[in-house]
This record gives structure tokens, C-alpha cells and sequence, in this order.
């Protein structure tokens, strides 16, 4: 068997009056992610992550910004395709783990609906999806509210 892990980071500019998708879900929020597709932090550092370990990339080379066909686009699409990509290759996804930086809203309840979007687009059970989030404590551009990040590690096997 043969195991492999990646790192996935993703950023957004936050802006009031635009809907917040995060983890797959729209959350209730004053601001939301700027962005070509749904602007979905989280769902873009696991892609990244899964990319990463597969050696197959990274999100930007196979969904590129400047590609209308990507213009607004549900970021559960591009998760669901990645994970299609590293079965092609052999890959199975064993678990993921993930940190979101953001002062507001607060995310902690809304993680269980955010592993029960994402479990199955990526073939895996709610189990083996950590979310955690975490503040700036009101420092740089997260802590003014001006932005939202997140990372993310995956393993991946292939038998």
C-alpha cells in the first residue's frame, strides 16, 4: 500500500453584501467570499490538499479563474471532480483535516452540516472529515474582517 499527504491553503476577500458559501453550505453572514467560482475556501484548500498529494496540481491549473466556464460556479462540483480525478489514478481519500480562519460568523455549528455535504462528494464517511475553526484574534486582515482562509491536509492511499 502506498500513502500520500497533501497540504491545501486557500484565501478569500471578504465583501458585505455577498452570500457566504462555506464547506459546501451558504451560512448566514454580513459578508461573504470574493471570488470566480463560489468563492468556497474551504472546499478549495481540501481540493488543493487532495491535488497536492496526488501530484496531480493544483485547483488553479484545473479550474482557472480566468475560465468562464467556472464563473460562479458550486464549488461541490470542483470537490467532486477532484475526487473523481484521484480514483482515475488509483487514490482513495482516507481522511482530511481542516482549519478555517475567520472573526464571524461562527462556524462551530454549522461544522456537522458542512461533513455531511462534504462526506460524500469526496467517498468517505463523516468521521473521517475534521473541521476546526479558529480567530485572529482581531489581528491583520482576518481580524478586520477583511478576509477568511483556510487549510487543509488529506491522506490518500492507494492499495
Amino acid at each position: 500500500m502506498k500513502i500520500r499527504v497533501g497540504l491545501g491553503f486557500d484565501v478569500h476577500q471578504l465583501e458585505e453584501g455577498r452570500d457566504f458559501f462555506l464547506g459546501g453550505i451558504k451560512l448566514p453572514a454580513m459578508k461573504g467570499a470574493v471570488g470566480h467560482s463560489d468563492a468556497d475556501v474551504l472546499i478549495h484548500a481540501i481540493c488543493d490538499a487532495l491535488l497536492g498529494a496526488a501530484n496531480l496540481r493544483d485547483i488553479g491549473f484545473h479550474y482557472a479563474n480566468t475560465d468562464a466556464r467556472w464563473r460562479g460556479m458550486d464549488s461541490k462540483f470542483f470537490l467532486k471532480d477532484v475526487t473523481r480525478m484521484l480514483a482515475e489514478k488509483g487514490w482513495y481519500i482516507e481522511n482530511v483535516d481542516c482549519t478555517l480562519c475567520l472573526e464571524a460568523p461562527k462556524v462551530n455549528p454549522h461544522i456537522p452540516e458542512m461533513k455531511k455535504v462534504l462526506a460524500p462528494l469526496m467517498n468517505i464517511s463523516e468521521d473521517d472529515i475534521s473541521i476546526k475553526a479558529t480567530t485572529a484574534e482581531r489581528l491583520g486582515y482576518i481580524g478586520r474582517e477583511e478576509g477568511v482562509n483556510a487549510y487543509a491536509v488529506a491522506l490518500i492511499k492507494k492499495e
